[in-house]
């Protein structure tokens, strides 16, 4: 077959998919490797502004742990981490709300305006969109959502912007913001968007039966599965945090749920518009 008649077909593909999501509401979850490398991070753009204008209603949500890392260097600051969490003191979230808020935000934004898309920056204190209290003393400024106001980014979609929003809370127990995790958050806006999929970018294939082994990915994975998963072992670490605010979202009515690896470039093209599913996808049952 010609690459003409490859190319065709590839469209043609995708048409039902087209039909199937436009007008409905994605979420991508932005982080890891897709940000760091230049090449991913221009692929994930103009997948973004491709879904945006076939008329895919696209939301990013991205943390920024890298340079959050450089600048705390920068000022002579370690960072510490307790439980997997980073350690938030007055002078860390002053660094946190600068660098996601600011820097990587803006950052975002104008590469997807250079690719000819139309991004607006929000972060969770913009419309009190994401409010928080105090997760645990332990892990000081980390803040645990407690309401989500969707309306800035309904807004923001209403007019045509792709909204990319940072993981920085408005505090409601205390007059400070609060650092929040980016998987959590991506969820709880999925689910106050009443969005059709969450699409999480990471740096592994999916939920892997052998953590060691990429060729055991599991494909499809039930929220009702999940405890036992848990249980023998096949969730373990920093992914079982990430599965359980991926079933908190079908709880709360997201559809389906996809764990992709963004060291693909493309991944979230070939996952929403092509028969070839990639990654693991969560959902609730048949």
């Amino acid at each position: 077959m010609s690459s003409h008649e490859q190319q065709a077909r590839t469209l043609v593909e995708a048409l039902p998919y087209i039909q199937k999501f436009t007008g409905k509401t994605i979420v991508v979850k932005y982080g890891g490797n897709a940000m760091i490398s230049p090449e991913l991070s221009k692929a994930v753009m103009s997948d973004i502004i491709l879904l945006s204008l076939v008329g895919i209603r696209v939301v990013m949500v991205h943390g920024g742990g890298p340079d959050i890392n450089a600048m705390l260097k920068k000022i002579g600051k370690e960072s510490k981490f307790v439980d997997g969490l980073r350690y938030t003191d007055e002078e860390t979230m002053e660094v946190v709300q600068s660098v996601l808020c600011g820097k990587v935000n803006k950052n975002l934004v104008a590469q997807i305006n250079r690719l000819g898309g139309q991004a607006i920056g929000l972060c969770g204190m913009d419309g009190a969109l994401f409010q928080a209290k105090c997760l645990n003393e332990k892990y000081g400024l980390v803040g645990e959502i407690t309401g989500v106001n969707p309306e800035p980014v309904e807004n923001a979609l209403m007019t045509g912007y792709i909204p990319v929003v940072s993981t920085v809370a408005q505090g409601v127990d205390a007059d400070t913001a609060y650092n929040i995790n980016a998987d959590t958050a991506a969820a709880k806006l999925a689910a106050a968007l009443q969005a059709e999929k969450l699409i999480l970018l990471t740096d592994v294939r999916g939920l892997l039966s052998d953590p060691h082994d990429e060729d055991t990915l599991i494909h499809v994975v039930h929220a009702f599965d999940v405890p036992s998963l848990i249980a023998n072992g096949t969730i373990t670490g920093g992914m079982i945090p990430k599965i359980e605010c991926c079933v908190d979202a079908i709880a709360a009515g997201v559809e389906r749920v996809h764990i992709l690896d963004g060291r693909i470039p493309h991944s979230i093209l070939i996952e929403l518009l092509s028969d070839a599913g990639i990654g693991t996808m969560l959902k609730k049952e048949d």
